[in-house]
Formats: C-alpha cells, structure tokens, sequence
C-alpha cells in the first residue's frame, strides 16, 4: 500500500530491470528526482508517473521489458496510475518503432538521457499527458554521468560502475550500439564516490562494467584497473571490494598481483568466456583461444588460492554442433568452475552473428539445461566440500522474507566471499541473537554445518565487528 505523504508531491513509481549497470542509472535518476522534489516509491499503484528503466540486450530482457509495459498500459487505463516513461535500452534501441507500438507510453528516454529525467517529468506536466508520445535521446557516447545516487540494493553493499560502453564488438551483443564506445570514470571520481559510500555505512562495493579490466585505456592511454583497486584499498572503513565482469586476456600480472596480496579484494572473479571452442570464439570476435583461457583459469587458481571463479556460457551460438557442445561439457567437467551462468543464444538485428548460421533455438535451450544439470552436480560437490569450514560472512539488512522459500526465523541470509548478491543464493546463518527485525551490518564468522534445499546452512562461531 502507498505510503501516505502530502498529495501535493508528485509520486513517481520506479521499477528497474536489467544488469547491475542499468540499477546504477536507475539510481542516479530516483537521485535528479528527489532532488527536484518528487516523492521515490517501489510501488507503482497510485503512481502519477511510472519510471520503468528497461534493458534491451537479449530476446528474453526485451520480452520482459515489454510485459511490463503492457501491464503498466493496462494500470494507466484503469486509473491506477498516471503516466508511464519507458527509459534505457530498450527505447534506445528501438527509437522509430517503440513510440508506434506501444502507443501507451507517455515518454521514452534513451542510454544518452538518463540526466534529462527531470525535464521528462516536467515535460508531461506541462502537456498533460495530451501530446504524442515525448522522446529524449542524448549523446550515448559523452562523458559518464557523475551524478549523485540514491542506493536501492541494500544499506550494507552498492554497485559502483567505473565505465560506460564498450569496444569490444563481439559478433553477438548490440552493447557498443545501445550504450556507445567504452568511456571511463576519472579515477579520482570513482574513489571520492567510494569514500563516500563507506563512510555512510556501505562494507561492501561490487566493481561494475562491460569490462572492467579495460578500465582507464581511453582516458589515461593505459589500463588503470590495478591503480583504482590499490586507491580503493586504502579506504578504511570499506572492507569487501567485489569485481564482476572481467575479460579474459585483460588479467595482467600487476593486476593479479593486487588481488591477490589484499585482503580487501575478495578473491572472487567474475570473467565471461562465453564458449570454449577455438573455431566459435574466432568467429565471436572473442580474443583470445581455449588454451589462452585454460592457462589463465591455471594461473590464478595457483596465485590466488582460494579463488572463486564465475563466469557465463551462451549455448546455440553460430558454429556450435555436437563436437562443440562436448567440448564446452568436457571443459566445465575438469576446469570445475565454481559459478556459472549458461544463457541460450539470441541472436539480435544488426549484428554479425545473426546472420551466422546457427542450430535451432530448441536445441540451444536443451542445452542449456544439460549444462546446468552438469554444473549443479559441480556445484553440489563444492558445496559439500565447504562443510566444516569456518568463513566471514556479511549479513544482508533484507531478513529472511525476502527469500524463497520460507526459512525459519531463526535463519538469517548472510554471503561470504564466494557468493555475490542477487546472483549466487546465499548461507543462511543459524543464532538466537541475530534480530532479524533490525539492520545486521556486522561480519560474523560462521561454521558451515550442512546443506538445506540447496542452500548452505552454518552456525555462528565467532561475532566481529
């Protein structure tokens, strides 16, 4: 139900999908909006205006997005809310058709706009909402935003995106079109922002990007990611530095040196190889070869001991028999990955890949489930393996209702280093003297005593600060 607060202030629901890197723009504009005096709600019935931030990367984002819509547009013409503005990629990357189509929608606003929401909002107000549909697209390829942001994932870990875009222009993915070409924070930016979110009580950052190793190449004509990290480490009150999509050919061994002497940088890498086949990496545009990325899994299981490693797998790509999918098994069987992420190929207009031939969607989607299947088997005996083990853990603010199934109440989500949130479940911690009810932003070690529905269950052992 709607809070109830001065019917004067307009209400502006916000909804955001996506990748962790839209979260971030849907945050600096719930910021621009507040600042300009509107009324921020995860709620959207009652709504004046329903801010959707959409992503447009894959069939499925697309459809999802979509969905949205057209219920938005079924609440409009119930009276449940007032307008509707559709933002991100989605309408970046159908700016001729998305106004024609989906007729509902008061104003769309691209990847180059997100710092124009005010002036969307007060664009309708002055309309009424009478005009055609209002259209807001910026420069996708200018400076990234420094705007200020209100964090809406937790009170104990944010995102923090040090760049935008992306050169890489493999065969299969629209992002250097939607989001333009790979710019990066000023270093000093990042870790003012950094401070800044420690300071008010954030233990835990997660380094985002399209590519975060690359980060620094176009603003300092060298990569800089091993500079930042060494910054970001001498902030005291932060404690978890977390770093999430790194491509492979871009861990050199300053870099792998910095991880792996910190004990703020938590030895967990996210690096998306997305096949493993010479011959489909070559025709991905991906750099790189199978055995470069062997040797790199190699080296840092032995630099880095304790290593976690994530990484995402696209089944049906252009090239992909047989003989291919095999090899893709065989290597996930002997590398052992401890995280994975397996996507079915979507192939996308205007793109190389699309114009590949490919095998059938069915069949990719069977993969998809024979990799999974092989991977929870992975992921089982991992997890038995960390049985008895004592680890620090992070509890999450959210309780325990945020998370399906039901647990006890005696239970409390909490993550180690090796599980990332919103993406790797959780160890839910047994204690009587964890208050579910009230903000936990302590570190506790916890003895991990066993497995219960698929999630690691554990026991506290010793309390910190």
């Amino acid at each position: 139900m709607m809070t109830q607060i001065d019917r004067n202030v307009q209400i502006i629901g916000v909804v955001s999908l996506g990748c962790s890197k839209n979260r971030v723009n849907t945050e600096q504009m719930m910021y621009l909006l507040r600042q300009a005096g509107y009324f921020i709600s995860g709620e959207t019935d009652g709504a004046d205006v329903v801010l959707l931030n959409t992503c447009g990367f894959i069939e499925s984002a697309k459809s999802e997005a979509v969905e949205y819509i057209l219920e938005f547009a079924a609440a409009k013409k119930e009276g449940r809310i007032g307008k509707l503005v559709v933002a991100g990629c989605l309408p970046e990357r159908y700016q001729k058709d998305i106004k024609q189509e989906l007729p509902e929608i008061d104003a769309v606003v691209g990847t180059g706009s997100f710092d124009d929401i005010v002036d969307v909002i007060r664009s309708l107000e002055k309309t009424g909402g009478q005009s055609p549909c209002l259209g807001f697209f910026g420069d996708i390829n200018a400076p990234v935003s420094e705007t200020g942001r209100i964090i809406s994932t937790s009170s104990v870990w944010a995102y923090i995106k040090i760049a935008e875009g992306c050169d890489n222009r493999c065969a299969y993915c629209c992002i250097p079109d939607i989001r333009g070409k790979y710019r990066s924070r000023p270093l000093e930016k990042i870790v003012e922002e950094a401070r800044k979110l420690a300071h008010e009580g954030f233990r835990e950052l997660i380094i985002v990007a399209q590519d975060i190793t690359r980060y620094g190449l176009d603003l300092y004509g060298e990569v800089r990611l091993h500079k930042l990290l060494e910054a970001l480490n001498s902030i005291d009150e932060l404690k978890w530095i977390r770093l999430h999509y790194m491509y492979p050919d871009g861990f050199k061994n300053e870099l792998i040196d910095v991880i792996a002497k910190s004990d703020k940088i938590l030895k967990y890498l996210d690096i998306p190889i997305q096949h493993i086949n010479d011959g489909i990496l070559q025709k991905m545009n991906r750099r790189g070869t199978k055995n470069d990325i062997k040797k790199l899994f190699k080296k840092l299981r032995e630099r880095i001991p304790g290593v976690v490693l994530r990484t995402s797998l696209i089944t049906g790509l252009p090239g992909e028999g047989e003989k291919e999918f095999n090899e893709l098994c065989e290597f996930l069987k002997s590398t052992k990955i401890e995280r994975v992420g397996v996507f079915a190929y979507s192939p996308e207009e205007g793109t190389a890949a699309a114009l590949m031939e490919r095998p059938s969607i069915e069949t990719a989607e069977q993969r998809v489930d024979d990799l999974m299947e092989l991977q929870s088997l992975i992921l089982l005996e991992w997890n038995k393996s960390r049985i008895g083990s004592v680890v620090t853990v992070l509890l999450d603010d959210n309780g325990p209702e945020s998370y399906e199934p039901q647990y006890p109440e005696e239970y409390h989500p909490a993550r180690s280093y090796a599980e990332s949130p919103e993406i790797d479940g959780v160890i839910l911690v047994k204690s009587p003297k964890i208050n579910t009810k009230t903000p936990c932003l302590t570190f506790v070690d916890v003895k991990i005593t066993g497995i219960e529905n698929g999630q690691l269950v554990g026991e506290v052992y010793k309390y910190s600060k």
